[in-house]
């Protein structure tokens, strides 16, 4: 019988025995019996075991994801993912002509592939009219990879982050300059929105800011997503030579949008 069969390569502790037992999940399994004290200890089904310790894992997982993002909102000051897009997913994105089911496409590929794409730092471009739902798709992303996994990620427009380094110099921010950038290069993404929002040359006050977040993830190797009404020609020029060359050079994914905004229309 199959109870009074042992492994020759097992080896059990004087007084331990191995028996058949019964899961009810999982059906037929060798269980150990350990003879202590005069009580016999039974191992429990090693099925059961494993999905115990992987709940346990991921369980641990998201706790520290969760206080790993508390952590980087503390450093920035404020929400990681605006509340406009907090609750923005790849599901609510209406896609009806080929061209937004391409858009969708390659930013639900980009956040499933995060993992790999955080290794190397690739940056992805989604460019394009207004209302077309850049935005949406990149907090998409975000949302998406801060739910499956440790990585964290922001969402600001280059305004604001302009403005808060400007306060720094009145003195009337609680952030250091330095601080302010540290906190814009350690997330595992970056969004920056509203790249050549300004309709007037790219002063150098901010080509030298977006220079230094942008070269600074770049020497981290992690990826930012570009959120621009700007058409890819026109990108260089808003961002500076030397940023447009540290975004070519991981293979930057361009995605153009180039359809009629549906701001206001049911169901976008």
């Amino acid at each position: 019988m199959r109870s009074e069969k042992v492994s020759q390569e097992t080896t059990l502790p004087p007084g331990a025995r191995i028996q058949l037992s019964q899961c009810e999940n999982h059906g037929a399994f060798d269980q150990k019996v350990f003879s202590v004290l005069g009580r016999d200890l039974k191992t429990g089904c090693p099925e059961c075991v494993r999905l115990t310790r992987e709940r346990a894992e991921e369980s641990a997982r998201q706790n520290r994801a969760l206080e790993s993002r508390i952590i980087m909102e503390r450093k920035l000051g404020s929400a990681l993912i605006p509340k406009r897009f907090a609750d923005k997913t790849f599901g609510d994105y209406i896609a009806i002509t080929a061209e937004q089911k391409e858009a969708l496409r390659i930013c639900r590929k980009y956040a499933e592939k995060f993992s790999e794409i955080a290794e190397s730092g690739r940056c992805l471009l989604l460019l394009g009219k207004p209302g077309t739902g850049k935005t949406h798709l990149s907090a998409a992303i975000a949302n998406e990879i801060m739910a499956k996994s440790s990585a964290t990620a922001a969402h600001r427009t280059v305004g604001a982050v302009l403005h808060a380094i400007r306060a720094t110099y009145d003195r009337v921010s609680e952030q250091s300059e330095s601080q302010i950038l540290t906190g814009l290069i350690s997330p595992s993404l970056l969004i920056l929105d509203e790249i050549g929002a300004s309709k007037e040359r790219t002063s150098d006050f901010e080509l030298t800011t977006l220079f230094s977040i942008i070269n600074g993830r770049y020497e981290e190797r992690r990826p930012t997503i570009i959120v621009s009404n700007l058409a890819a020609k026109a990108i260089p020029a808003a961002i500076g030579e030397r940023c447009a060359d540290r975004l070519r050079e991981g293979g930057v994914i361009v995605v153009p949008f180039e359809w009629e905004s549906q701001r206001g229309k049911e169901g976008f």
